[in-house]
């Protein structure tokens, strides 16, 4: 299907903290005139500054949270209930810690981005600080982000596009993450264009 401005791709942006990523992309949909909109934020967890910008852009929310389900498979059915009804697209991960496996229906249409060059530095665990922290103690000189379509295996499926940046000799995780980030920010409204 093509999207246009009158008939934007419908996004579910899922998150579980400060919302850098959501911003950004909400920022880059506006700049960049893509033919998108943010139609549902998830959290996964309440209190968190993502739901916060979600607020500030008038983005629908709201908080779906593991512990409040008694087993994996209706906290699953729950984000799939809340995608479904407001009729999304496209479901972008962004920070988004929780395995949520991936009906048939939205098979190719989930979104992920990872702060490492995938395939290294992926699988469960990997994420945030502990992703920089192992190249870091690898001794790479060059590291940067992915973005593909998630399966339901951690930080698998096919790479939509990479960015890459250097490693440098001094750099501490903190200076690393944010040397990412810097990438991440133009990698995802790269790759999510692609796909509409």
């Amino acid at each position: 299907m093509k999207f246009t401005a009158d008939a934007p791709a419908r996004i579910a942006c899922l998150i579980s903290g400060s919302g850098r990523s959501l911003e950004n992309l909400a920022e880059q949909i506006l700049k960049m005139d893509l033919p998108a909109q943010i139609v549902l934020v998830v959290s996964s967890r309440p209190e968190v500054r993502g739901l916060t910008i979600a607020e500030h852009f008038r983005f629908p929310s709201r908080v779906i949270a593991r512990k409040d389900f008694a087993d994996p498979e209706a906290f699953s059915e729950a984000n799939w209930l809340a995608i479904r009804k407001a009729n999304c697209d496209f479901v972008a991960l962004l920070g988004y810690l929780c395995f949520l496996p991936i009906p048939s229906d939205y098979e190719d249409r989930v979104i992920n981005i990872h702060p490492a060059l995938l395939p290294k530095y992926g699988g469960k665990g990997m994420y945030g600080n502990h992703v920089h922290r192992a190249v870091l103690a690898a001794g790479e000189t060059e590291s940067g982000c992915t973005v593909h379509l998630a399966n339901n295996e951690y930080d698998a499926g096919p790479i939509l596009l990479q960015r890459k940046c250097p490693v440098l000799p001094d750099d501490t995780v903190e200076s690393l993450a944010a040397r990412v980030f810097e990438e991440e920010k133009k990698a995802f409204p790269e790759a999510l264009q692609s796909l509409i």
